[in-house]
Order: structure tokens, then C-alpha cells, then sequence
């Protein structure tokens, strides 16, 4: 529960040393990030409340002076003064501090819930910038190609064997995919704001991220299981705290003993002698408080009876969703696998048939509508292919943050 386990995202990219530029992006957000800062204090502020809970009722001290001094044989009494100390129960402190432990213990399953969720978000943040950065590069391959495609129009024109339309088909899409690669550029300034929010950091701070990535043939292998994850394990907290709250209840539903000692001052008799003349009163005194008629310690055992049945129903609720999750991202993960795999097959008979046309060209005959529909399937695969990858590494983080404890 104590290791918040980023190592296994790790292994889902390609380089080494890009996969440590990720995972020092989640330590850092981890270390920065407000909200996990917030939670941290919050469970500190937990964790005192176990000392706060070593605490016994106050002493009473008691303070009276006889405005009419009552005469007694020893003499008058002129003042009293008392002193006393209640006591819980045996046990009962130890069972307030163990209930103060469960609760810091609740508490410490939110912060590391927290602490998932940030490195989940860090992760599929950094894929997308790696997805919008990619796009542009492949835009930016396609710009070039098309570069190339115009200075063959422009030659065929020369010679009688294309018209000018061709070139400005090609300079037109062209413009649609400067168009393509500013707007991604922008969706990429964007997301990049966000990624530095998530640590904390200036907006503007520059994101190195990983210039390229694929899909392993094997996915990963994983040991652990859904009831690991610490959504479920703050049910089981959370249960044990009622526990512990229910044997607080019933040690504070026992009597209470207390001590105490009463002085009152006597003022001897004046022309008398006698041995006790005088003499101070020192009464030593036991008492105890029994909640006879007190109802509220039954009303609590009943509603921690109820509350422990909602947590069982709020736990399994948790775990239908968590199963359904999973299974969902371990589809997702497969699809993308097998749209990437397709993607791949389309890209490269795209590029065999831009060869062929390419050879066509040094025959003669060149068709540039077909050049330009060739480079348009060229890019959708491509583009499609980052999109597979991104969704597969999401999907993979998401896996990650459900099972991994």
C-alpha cells in the first residue's frame, strides 16, 4: 500500500530512457501536485488525532467558603475545598486510539487512491501529447511527399503530360495539411498546459515526450487482481473503523469511576481544650457514573450494524464497476492491437501502390488523382496507427491502475 507502483506503465514504452522521463514526470507530480499535498496533510492531521485521543474527562476542582460557618463539636467550619477525577472504563482509551488508528488508516487508503489517480492522469495526458505530437510529424512527412508530387506535376506540365489543375490539387492539399498540423499544434499547447498542471509547474515549461512507440506483440504480464486495489481496501478499512467505533461505544456505554478528596478547614472552639479541637476535615471519596437510562449507546450499536451492511453493499457496488472497467479496457487494449496490426497491413500496400505509381511516372503516365487519393489513405493509416497506439498504452495504464496494488 506504502508504493505507488508507476513501473509497469514503464514497461509499455519502447525506450529505455524515455520511459524514465515518464516516470519522473509522475514522481514529480506526486511530489508537487496540491491536491496530493492536501491529502498528505490531511492524513497527518489523522495520524495526530491518535494522540489527541489519549485524553481523560478533566479534574474538577471545587472551591466554597461558608458565608454562615456551620458549628460542629470541633469547632466551626469556615471553607471546602474538593478535588475530583472521573475515569472511563479499562480499555476504554485504548479503544478510542484504535478507532483513531483505523480512521488515519481510511485516511491514508484516500491519499494513496489520490496518488493512483494523479499517475493515471500524468500517463494518459503524456499519451496524448505523444499521440498530437506524432500526427505532426506525420503531417509533416506528407507535406513532403506532396512537395515532391508537385515537382513531378510541375515537370509533367512542362512537358505537356499534366495539367496545371494537378499542381494545384496538390498545393491544395498542401494547405489542408498545414491546416491539420497548426490546429494539432494548438490541441498540443493545450494539452501540454494541462500536463504541467497536473505537476504543478509553469504552463508553459516544454514536455519532452517519446518521438516514437509501438505495440508490443505480448502484453504484459500481471500477477495481481482487482481486489488489491486500494478502491476496494478503503471499503475494508472503512468496515474495520465501524468495528473498532462499535467496541468504542461499548466501552463508553460502562460506568465511569471516579476519586476525589473534600477539606474543609474547622476554626478550633475558643476557651475549650480537647483533643480534637479544631481539627481539619480530610474526606477521601469514590463515586460512579453508570448511564442507567441513556439510550444512545443501544441507537449507535444499531446504526453501526447499518452502516457495516452499507459498506458490504457499497464495496460489492465498487467491484461490479472496477470488473466492469477492466474488462472494458482489456477490449479496448485488444482492439486497439488489432486495428494497429490492420492499420500497419493498409499502410504498407498504400506505399506499394505509390510505388507503382512512382514507376509509372518514368514510363510516362502518371494519374495525380490517383497520387493524391493514395497519399490521403497514406495519412488516414498513419494517423489511425498513432490513435491505436495511444489507445492501447491509455488502456494499459488504466489496467495498470485497476489491478496493480
Amino acid at each position: 500500500m506504502k508504493s505507488i507502483c508507476v513501473t509497469m506503465i514503464m514497461l509499455f514504452v519502447c525506450a529505455i530512457g524515455k520511459a524514465q522521463q515518464l516516470q519522473s514526470y509522475i514522481e514529480e507530480a506526486q511530489s508537487n501536485n496540491p491536491t496530493i499535498q492536501a491529502h498528505q496533510l490531511n492524513y497527518n492531521i489523522a495520524q495526530e488525532k491518535v494522540n489527541e485521543a489519549n485524553w481523560l474527562p478533566n479534574t474538577e476542582f471545587i472551591a466554597g467558603y461558608f458565608v454562615s460557618e456551620p458549628e460542629t463539636r470541633t469547632g466551626a467550619q469556615r471553607a471546602r475545598f474538593s478535588a475530583k477525577q472521573m475515569l472511563p472504563w479499562f480499555g476504554t482509551v485504548s479503544a478510542r486510539q484504535r478507532y483513531a488508528e483505523t480512521m488515519a488508516e481510511t485516511d491514508y487508503v484516500d491519499y494513496v487512491i489520490v496518488k493512483r489517480k494523479l499517475t493515471l492522469d500524468v500517463a494518459r495526458s503524456y499519451y496524448r501529447l505523444y499521440s498530437l505530437k506524432a500526427k505532426q510529424d506525420v503531417l509533416d512527412e506528407n507535406i513532403k511527399l506532396l512537395q515532391t508530387y508537385e515537382k513531378l506535376a510541375l515537370t509533367s506540365v512542362e512537358v505537356g503530360k499534366a495539367s496545371a489543375v494537378d499542381v494545384l490539387r496538390l498545393q491544395i492539399r498542401q494547405n489542408e495539411i498545414e491546416q491539420q498540423k497548426e490546429v494539432l499544434q494548438e490541441e498540443f499547447l493545450a494539452e501540454q498546459a494541462a500536463f504541467n498542471g497536473l505537476l504543478n509547474r509553469g504552463i508553459g515549461i516544454a514536455v519532452d515526450v517519446v518521438s516514437s512507440m509501438s505495440i508490443p506483440e505480448i502484453d504484459p504480464i500481471t500477477l495481481d487482481s482487482l481486489q488489491l486495489n486500494p478502491e476496494l481496501l478503503r471499503f475494508d478499512k472503512m468496515y474495520a473503523t465501524v468495528t473498532h467505533a462499535e467496541l468504542l461505544n461499548k466501552k463508553e456505554s460502562s460506568p465511569m469511576l471516579g476519586f476525589g478528596l473534600d477539606y474543609v478547614p474547622v476554626q478550633e472552639r475558643p476557651n475549650m481544650t480537647f483533643g480534637d479541637n479544631g481539627k481539619d476535615i480530610v474526606m477521601p471519596m469514590v463515586s460512579l457514573s453508570v448511564p442507567m437510562f441513556n439510550k444512545r449507546y443501544d441507537s449507535r450499536t444499531k446504526q453501526n450494524e447499518l452502516r457495516r451492511q452499507e459498506i458490504e453493499l457499497q464495496k460489492q457496488e465498487r467491484l461490479n464497476v472496477l470488473e466492469s472497467s477492466f474488462a472494458k479496457a482489456v477490449s479496448q487494449r485488444n482492439e486497439a492491437r488489432i486495428a494497429f496490426n490492420i492499420q500497419a497491413k493498409n499502410l504498407k500496400q498504400a506505399k506499394d501502390a505509390e510505388q507503382i505509381l512512382i514507376k509509372n511516372y518514368e514510363t510516362g503516365t502518371i494519374d495525380f488523382e490517383d497520387v493524391l487519393e493514395i497519399q490521403e489513405l497514406q495519412l488516414k493509416f498513419q494517423l489511425n496507427q498513432i490513435q491505436s497506439v495511444r489507445l492501447y498504452y491509455v488502456q494499459s495504464a488504466l489496467i495498470n491502475y485497476l489491478i496493480n496494488k
